[in-house]
């Protein structure tokens, strides 16, 4: 089992970043993909990032690639999601998840997941 635990969201202006965070409490949480989705009321969850248990190879929401970092560290059972240039569009509640297994951009083979963190970005 593993739980998890978002923080860092907020109000930005546009064009002004944030870093979430999740933390993992589990004892085999460091082995889990981790991945970060969003959401608006009343909208399809949509994938934004996941990120194998080493850290190495991050994969990104093809239309947000190159204003987000998606990074953990295991030692302290935390996924983190840096974000930049923030758009309007970008407001939503972000949510982390974990899986076993690949990688995956599909919520439903997600199997953990956290209450998420609000973001808000004005104009």
């Amino acid at each position: 089992q593993v739980q998890l635990a978002e923080s860092g969201g907020g109000l930005v202006q546009a064009g002004g970043s944030l870093r979430l965070s999740c933390s993992a409490s589990g004892r085999t949480s460091s082995g889990y993909l981790m991945g970060w989705f969003r959401q608006v009321r009343g909208k399809e969850r949509e994938f934004v990032a996941a990120i194998s248990p080493s850290g190495i190879s991050p994969y990104y929401r093809d239309s947000m690639t190159g204003r987000l970092t998606i990074s953990r560290d295991n030692a302290k059972n935390t996924v983190y999601l840096e974000m930049n240039s923030l758009k309007p569009e970008d407001t939503a509640v972000y949510t982390c998840a974990a899986k076993v297994g690949e990688i995956s951009d599909d919520a439903s083979r997600y199997d953990y997941w956290g209450q998420g963190t609000q973001v808000t970005v004005s104009s």
